[in-house]
């Protein structure tokens, strides 16, 4: 698997989010990329409310009717990723609907939407700009997906991808991940660094093998909760780290050759993955990511 499935992966992850329904909050944020105002310009016929700014790498929104909109902001390292990741998003997204050019959006773009007949109906754009690449879809409930919503999306990707800059994804740098903690389990010689949002990090070399930090606020009673939770995941206690540390490894779903490490102190958790895509000699091991873990809970 290249960086680019990576990336991709990423996107899919973030559809399958996008189809569970959300019940309506009120955004204590707005949306770096497209302002209320703007997005109400863009789309007068529909009425969003923005459920989550997804770490300034793109939003989510709801309309009253239970239509869902993603809004997608994805950073490369330079513009030759960039387009590489941008034609497999027009690719992937070209086998479920018919596309055409998009005037006016970045450097080139596309759109389409799904036939009629389609069990998931879709409304897309897709849009290349530089180091980076926004994508727009819509997903309506109990109506056709059409060039009557294909439009209005088109209208607000061109008011967000003068936007895409605002992202909090950068490369090179990470207050969780240093590059010698790849040591053994990544690349260097390949090695990237990305910094994928407030708290979280990647690390991934030419082969997409990758090891990610997610920090997050979350009480103690949760985590315990997690630690006993029943899952197709083995559980290891690790102690030296926190007697609310654990490990998980040898999952039956998903990549069977991860293995992640959960550590919790002053009202915080870090989740430090590592994610092979194929066996790797640490495949499904706690031990050695432990000291990765130790570090990364030296610095919560």
């Amino acid at each position: 698997m290249r960086t680019i499935d990576r990336l991709f992966s990423c996107l899919v992850l973030l559809l399958a989010i996008a189809a569970v329904p959300v019940p309506p909050v009120r955004a204590a944020e707005t949306c770096p990329f497209i302002s209320g105002k703007e997005l109400a310009g863009a789309m007068p016929a529909l009425k969003w409310s923005l459920i989550s700014n997804q770490d300034g790498r793109g939003c989510i929104y709801q309309a009253g009717r239970g239509d869902t909109m993603m809004l997608s902001v994805f950073r490369n390292p330079d513009k030759d990723r960039a387009r590489e990741l941008y034609a497999t998003f027009v690719k992937t997204l070209g086998e479920r609907m018919p596309l055409n050019a998009v005037a006016g959006i970045g450097d080139e773009g596309q759109g389409g939407t799904t036939a009629a007949g389609a069990e998931r109906q879709e409304a897309s754009v897709v849009a290349l700009s530089g180091d980076y690449i926004l994508q727009v879809s819509v997903y309506p409930i109990g109506r056709r997906a059409d060039d009557a919503l294909l439009g209005p999306i088109s209208d607000a990707a061109r008011v967000a991808i003068g936007n895409v800059s605002k992202s909090s994804e950068r490369f090179g740098d990470c207050e969780w991940l240093t590059a010698a903690d790849a040591d053994g389990f990544l690349d260097k010689s390949t090695l990237t660094v990305q910094r994928t949002g407030a708290g979280s990090c990647m690390m991934f070399d030419r082969e997409a093998n990758t090891m990610t930090v997610g920090v997050i606020e979350m009480s103690r009673n949760t985590v315990i909760g997690m630690m006993k939770r029943a899952g197709p995941c083995k559980h290891v206690a690790i102690p030296e780290l926190g007697s609310e540390a654990f490990g998980e490894h040898s999952c039956t779903k998903g990549n069977g050759n991860a293995v992640n490490i959960f550590v919790w102190k002053n009202g915080r958790q870090a989740s430090i993955l590592f994610a092979p895509v194929k066996p790797h000699p640490e495949s499904g091991s706690v031990e050695r990511l432990k000291a990765v873990a130790g570090r990364v809970y030296g610095k919560l």
